[in-house]
Parts: C-alpha cells; structure tokens; sequence
C-alpha cells in the first residue's frame, strides 16, 4: 500500500510540472509584469494551478484507490439467487416435493419445479446434501438408458450444470450439455440452482424431447471434488405416472419416514393383529 501512495504522488507531481512548464526566468516575469500591469495576474493564475494539482491528486486518489490502497475499482455486486417461490406450485410451474408433509423447497429432502419459457423449460432443484441433486427422465420408471441433469457442488463452493446419461446404476457424463442461464447455491447444507435447457432437441439416445411425457427419477447424493458419488436412497424416488411438461402439477410424496401402509394386504394384517392381541389367545 506504502508503495501505492507513492506511485501515486510521483505521477501528480509529474502532473505539476507538465502543467507548470519550465520556471520563467526574471527576465521573463519582467516582461509579463510590463504586459499585465500590477494587478497580479500572474499569481491567480499561479494559485489557479495549485488549485487544479490539488483537485487532480484528491480525484485520482479517491477514483483510482480502494480502502486498501489497491489501484483497481470495485468489483459490482453479484446478484443473488432467488428464492424458490413455492405458492406458484401447480398454477404456473409444476412441482414435486419429497420429504415431510407440508415441506417447501428449502425444507424437503428433495425438490423440483418445471415451467415453460417460450422454446425453453425452466428447472430449479433443491435437495438437503452438500454434494449434488439431480433429475432423470425415463421411460419406465427404471434407473438404465435414461437422460440426467444434475447441479453439483465442487470443492471452490460453486455449483455447476451437468449433463449425465445413465448407464445402469452409473452415471456418465456427457460433453454435451443442454443447459443454459446457468444459477447455483449451496447454502444451509443445501445444493440449489436453476437452468434452461431446449424444449425441442434433436432425438438422440443422451437427450429427449421434453415435449414427450416421460417418468421423472429423482436423486441425490455426495460428491467428491466436483464429481458425484452413489446417490443416497438405495431405491431413488420416481413418479407413479408421467409427466406432461403442459400439466402443472404439485405432487407431493412423502419420504420413507412418513410413509404409512395402504395395500389392501397389510390394512388385512393390521386388522388380524389388533385383533388377536385384543381377544387374546383361547
């Protein structure tokens, strides 16, 4: 900073003298004194350029220098990411929840929201890990051949768009990646982001058209040095039914936790076993 502050009070005084020129000599003073008269003339100019040196030195350094010193201008402000808006669920952007009844996207172990833009879908993911979120879509409702978008969280804190393509349980990464005006978070142990990608693509085996309705397979999981590890569910959540990128729905499905047993065979067996343990044995 020392050194700074004198680079900078070196290029002033350069910017005196060249604004100064050369001393006049007496001989000179005479001859301008002869021509202006003794009203001091001379001199206002003299004090006029004392004047401009001084406003020059406080403008370059309050321009030029930073509180510390350093001769570069602020960066701007990065805008920050904005919320998932969830009361626009199932009127202007379809959404799927997983977790605990009543979660929202900072709160479900997973979430998802489609919408369409003109030719674009918008997607925003959130999920409760510190590695990566991720959304399949498949047409029968198994992990295998099945075109992947995932956000990952890398080791500098950023969280980048990836395209995968499923191979079995393994995911692949593919160069080409759809996804455009790229946004990412990592905050509260969450990975969050947001991203477009094409409605309409070229059909090819790494990229369907959204246009189609397709089965929604949802996952997420740690990473390792921006690169994604297994997911954390042994069976990842998928949708019962397909779904239409022109329906907007909001789907909620409950984590393992919160499930609670409806087939017709275990309500039987709940039924047999209270009533056993009510009439007792004979």
């Amino acid at each position: 900073m020392i050194f700074m502050r004198s680079l900078l009070q070196f290029t002033v005084v350069l910017f005196q003298d060249s604004w100064r020129g050369v001393a006049p000599s007496p001989t000179d003073e005479s001859a301008l004194r002869a021509s202006h008269g003794d009203h001091g003339e001379p001199g206002q100019k003299e004090a006029h350029k004392d004047s401009y040196s001084t406003f020059a030195s406080e403008f370059l350094e309050s321009r030029y220098l930073s509180d510390d010193g350093y001769p570069f201008p602020t960066a701007p402000p990065v805008d920050p990411f904005a919320r998932i808006k969830v009361t626009d669920c199932g009127v202007t952007k379809g959404c799927i929840r997983y977790g605990k009844p009543g979660c929202d996207a900072d709160t479900c172990d997973y979430f998802m929201s489609y919408r369409r833009i003109g030719t674009d879908v918008e997607f925003e993911m959130s999920a409760d890990t510190d590695g990566w979120v991720a959304v399949g879509f498949s047409s029968d409702k198994k992990m295998g051949g099945d075109d992947v978008m995932g956000c990952v969280h890398d080791d500098n804190g950023r969280v980048r768009i990836h395209h995968f393509y499923n191979v079995g349980q393994w995911a692949k990464e593919i160069k080409r990646n759809p996804a455009r005006d790229e946004e990412g978070v990592f905050e509260n142990n969450r990975v969050t982001c947001r991203f477009k990608r094409p409605l309409y693509v070229p059909r090819e085996e790494t990229l369907v058209d959204l246009h189609l309705s397709w089965y929604y397979l949802f996952a997420w999981g740690p990473a390792i040095q921006g690169s994604i590890t297994r997911h954390d569910n042994d069976a990842p959540p998928v949708s019962d039914h397909m779904i239409s990128i022109y329906k907007y729905e909001d789907i909620f499905m409950p984590s393992t936790a919160y499930q609670t047993f409806s087939s017709p065979f275990c309500l039987l067996l709940i039924v047999a076993l209270t009533f056993y343990l009510l009439m007792g044995t004979p």
